[in-house]
């Protein structure tokens, strides 16, 4: 047997994530040359082969993840966010501080490091689809939908927001999109906005009548280096150069010299180490090409789907992964100020690279799940009720952009919505 009988889902997502991830190796073993003489006496194939393992380990993800059925992820939506929940609770007490900052878990005797706020971004996308997906036929319901999403939502930002701040901004804009997509009504949508900032200006303002700033001090004099253009802006400058000096067509594989100065050129500003390399034209573009690529080949997904909770897990997982990456770039451009985010699939590590994955054989289960779908039910709105779901009926001016809709001769819609 051939084992492309094996790989299932959208080819096209296949080959972008292959790319990115052969970009990932080649970019991670031209920038940790510092590091190896640093840390490593000058063994640079060190972290060459610790990215390979990585991204062997990322590629196993994706091919075990995507062969499971996409409904499945429904079903345990729930238990991944309580599992999500105590494990970011963990990691205020108790967790890692690398880079001044206590994101991360140690995993007991394996010496590998995760970041929980990475599962939970996949945990709260997977809940709030299916919230979403099994409530289109009351939507407005404040109480029993707005309710629990908000609370999710708000919950899970404000356990990754004293650590990260650009995690939780992306979490929160990642599941506002997602309850705009759900067709959840207007007037709650900007109540959720008021509440985050509310809850942001109480953190904020309880944390400096405690004198207890921690991470807040360091967003403040980030925002104000930017705006102001002074001050410590030495990781920005040395991205910038980086980025000028790779020009149009780059300087050539691993003859980058900005990565002996630019801090984490392996990880937070790797993108300009690969503009630095392989010029505007070949690495920039390319690698944003690559990111709307897979963007786009998931809006396909999601039209092509007839599963509401499908599609809202596809566009949910797509677009944090999307958003994440041009937070990412934006910064090494000098666009935003300096976050601390990696670009998914490239940066060095393996936390982001594992969870990534998950991401993305999660959306690929999509792409096939949803053409294996039988194309009618007999009586679809009992089997949707059987399974807890809604009437399709109610459904055909719900959600027009989530899925396919069928129109029969009289005039009775098709719809599958599951939870």
């Amino acid at each position: 047997m051939k084992i492309r009988r094996y790989i299932k889902g959208d080819r096209i997502i296949w080959i972008v994530v292959l790319i990115l991830l052969v970009i990932s190796l080649l970019s991670v073993y031209s920038s940790t040359g510092s590091l190896a003489y640093q840390h490593r006496s000058g063994n640079t194939f060190f972290y060459l082969f610790r990215q390979l393992k990585f991204i062997l380990l990322g590629v196993l993800i994706i091919f075990f993840v995507h062969l499971v059925p996409y409904r499945i992820f429904s079903r345990v939506s729930i238990f991944a966010l309580y599992l999500a929940i105590p494990l970011l609770i963990l990691t205020l007490i108790a967790g890692s501080n690398i880079n001044e900052a206590t994101r991360w878990l140690q995993i007991p005797g394996t010496g590998l490091t995760i970041q929980p706020s990475d599962f939970a971004k996949i945990a709260l996308v997977m809940y709030l689809a299916k919230i979403l997906s099994v409530s289109q036929n009351n939507i407005k319901d404040f109480k029993g939908v707005f309710g629990k999403i908000s609370l999710a939502i708000i919950g899970t930002c404000a356990l990754i927001l004293p650590a990260n701040f650009s995690t939780a901004a992306i979490v929160f804009v990642t599941a506002f999109s997602l309850m705009f997509v759900g067709r959840i009504p207007v007037r709650y949508l900007a109540l959720m906005i008021f509440t985050g900032l509310f809850a942001l200006s109480i953190f904020i303002g309880g944390a400096l009548l405690l004198n207890s700033e921690g991470r807040i001090s360091t967003w403040k004099n980030r925002i104000e280096n930017y705006v102001d253009g002074e001050g410590d802006n030495y990781q920005a400058d040395q991205a910038k150069v980086a980025i000028v000096q790779g020009g149009l067509f780059g300087k050539g594989p691993g003859n980058s010299t900005q990565r002996n100065l630019l801090p984490h050129p392996y990880s937070d500003f790797i993108y300009a180490i690969i503009i630095e390399e392989y010029g505007t034209l070949v690495g920039g573009i390319l690698v944003i090409a690559l990111y709307l690529w897979l963007f786009f080949r998931a809006g396909m997904i999601i039209r092509r789907s007839k599963s509401t909770y499908g599609a809202f897990l596809a566009f949910g997982l797509s677009m944090g992964l999307v958003l994440q990456a041009f937070v990412n770039m934006a910064v090494a451009v000098g666009l935003v100020p300096v976050t601390g985010q990696t670009l998914p699939l490239v940066s060095m590590g393996g936390s982001s690279i594992f969870f990534t994955s998950m991401a993305t054989g999660m959306i690929l289960s999509v792409s096939w799940g949803t053409k294996e779908m039988p194309g009618e039910a007999e009586e679809p709105g009992e089997e949707a009720a059987a399974e807890g779901h809604v009437d399709p009926a109610a459904t055909q001016a719900a959600v027009p952009a989530t899925a396919t809709v069928k129109e029969r001769g009289n005039k009775r819609t098709e719809f599958e919505v599951d939870g």
